[in-house]
């Protein structure tokens, strides 16, 4: 894809009539190859928490903590940047890409240096190593972040995913194969490396643009300060999810860090694999809504209730069996993290519905009011972090849990405001899913308990059976209080739809020159050209 045309003006702008199926099958793509991907990274989780000891991913877990706050400089604010902008041209997006690398080199440097620091800090010389090695990964990513947004912009999202699924699938070759010749932590450090170095790279190859000299342009001051409030959100939002690694690694020490840090892993995976992937086609789509506040609305609502369908009924689910389930996957040796994930159980699909508010403030461009809403949630679960660190890392898995249920409708009252989007209209596209799942879970754990061929099960066989069994039971029964609480399978019917729609077109889109995908774009005029 080349972007842009001689004059400069992007070419792969969209109608809105095409926004919703490009958004569909965008999603699609990325839905797919989520899950492909949850699937490589539970293989990666099963075959590398055998071949690692836990205190490896305790020491890489200290040092990413940091590490990928200063990597998705730009990742997270330039890229929402270019798809919201009502216009982006060569010379606007050559200046970002240029104050976007300069930033990353400069983050580089510093990290490495830093290293000897986060080693006194967590009393551990490893982490100075680590630090220098990870401090590459922060570089590599920025020189990717625009040629990634411009892709985004274009909606060619099924292209993106496949760079995903690839860096993904070389990361954990890379990482299996050194931890298997003993490279203990450093088969994890060069796995990132790999990760970033092919992303970066294959966004270079899809995406045929090569930046022109920095100078003076009209809207790069309003893209930066767009931008540093989104990225100021995300300071805000990573303190919140990376300082219980701290707490934890500091009050308790590696080994200990390492089993939390697993069953953490396993708890923000679906979000990982549903809810990020899906959020830059959402903002990209519901931001050619923005002056149709009824339109715009409609959609959303149609989207967290899709959301709140498949979260209440994950969250049900592994609250029942997760900790079988971490046993099965991970091996006797890990029983603890599956004991903590537990308590992280109740927290996942709220946590899905949740994460969805900040596509309302990002597609409307109000991404200073994401910012302060950003503060206040930081300030809200680090009160609770400190709350519940006397009890350890089950107490940080409850605070966890705890804090997005209590946030879920004052976040979408205030990001709601600017379109009138009340507490009413969020409440009714997901209350029957949490009874559904509340009463399904509650009736799953009592005919199990009644049943003494499950409760007696023993080992790892006896894990993956009742597993198998309480899934089973239990998603029978949320089905059936859905439907009974629907009075009908409508709810059913939508996601069938829905998957039908992304499913077979999901790989639809090519990537093509300019005249050859005019049909589907808004080209600039040829005496502009």
């Amino acid at each position: 894809m080349k972007p842009f045309c001689t004059a400069g003006k992007f070419l792969f702008d969209k109608e809105r009539s095409e926004v919703r199926g490009l958004a569909v099958r965008g999603a699609g793509a990325t839905v797919f190859t989520s899950g492909v991907g949850f699937a490589i990274q539970m293989v990666a989780t099963i075959v590398l928490g055998r071949l690692l000891a836990p205190a490896d991913f305790g020491v890489v877990t200290m040092v990413t903590t940091f590490s990928l706050l200063l990597t998705s400089f730009g990742l997270n604010g330039f890229t929402e940047a270019v798809i919201q902008s009502q216009e982006i041209n060569h010379r606007l997006a050559s200046n970002l890409f240029w104050i976007n690398t300069a930033v990353g080199l400069l983050l580089t440097l510093g990290f490495a240096g830093a290293g000897s620091a986060l080693a006194w800090f967590f009393h551990d010389s490893r982490v100075a190593n680590a630090s220098i090695g990870i401090s590459a990964s922060i570089f590599l990513s920025s020189v990717g972040v625009l040629h990634l947004a411009l892709l985004k912009r274009a909606m060619l999202f099924s292209e993106v995913s496949t760079i995903n699924l690839i860096a993904k699938v070389l990361q954990v070759v890379v990482s299996i194969a050194l931890g298997a010749a003993g490279w203990g932590y450093w088969s994890l450090v060069v796995g990132i490396l790999v990760y970033y170095l092919v992303i970066s790279g294959e966004a270079w190859r899809l995406c045929q643009w090569v930046p022109g000299r920095p100078q003076r342009v009209s809207g790069t001051t309003s893209l930066i300060r767009y931008a540093t409030h989104v990225y100021g959100h995300f300071i805000v939002n990573y303190a919140g999810l990376n300082t219980d690694n701290i707490l934890v690694g500091w009050r308790f020490h590696a080994d200990v860090l390492g089993f939390y840090k697993r069953a953490f892993d396993l708890f923000v995976l679906p979000a990982n694999q549903l809810l990020s992937p899906v959020g830059n086609v959402a903002v990209s789509a519901l931001s050619r809504f923005r002056a149709d506040p009824v339109q715009f609305k409609r959609h959303f609502l149609d989207v967290i209730s899709i959301f709140a369908f498949l979260g209440m009924a994950i969250s049900g689910d592994l609250t029942l069996v997760g900790k079988d389930m971490v046993r099965v996957l991970l091996g006797a040796r890990w029983e603890e993290s599956g004991r903590i994930f537990t308590f992280f159980g109740p927290g996942i699909g709220v946590m899905l519905v949740y994460g969805t508010h900040g596509w309302i403030h990002l597609s409307l461009g109000k991404a200073e009011r994401w910012f302060r809403w950003g503060l206040v949630d930081l300030a809200f679960t680090l009160s609770l972090f400190v709350l519940c660190l006397r009890w350890g890392p089950v107490g940080i898995a409850v605070a966890w849990s705890v804090s997005f249920w209590i946030l879920l409708l004052p976040a979408f009252w205030y990001a709601g405001k600017p379109i009138q989007l009340g507490i009413p209209a969020t409440l009714t596209a997901i209350w029957k899913y949490v009874v559904a799942s509340l009463v399904a879970g509650i009736s799953t754990a009592l005919i199990c308990s009644r049943i003494p061929t499950i409760t007696s099960l023993s080992g790892l066989q006896g894990a993956g059976i009742r597993s198998a069994l309480g899934s089973a039971l239990f998603g029978a029964l949320y089905l059936m209080v859905v439907v009974i609480l629907y009075g009908g399978f409508a709810p059913i019917r939508q996601v069938a739809r829905l998957s039908r729609e992304m499913l077979p077109q999901s790989w639809s889109l090519k990537l093509s020159r300019p005249d050859e995908a005019a049909p589907a774009s808004r080209p600039c005029a040829v005496s502009e050209c």
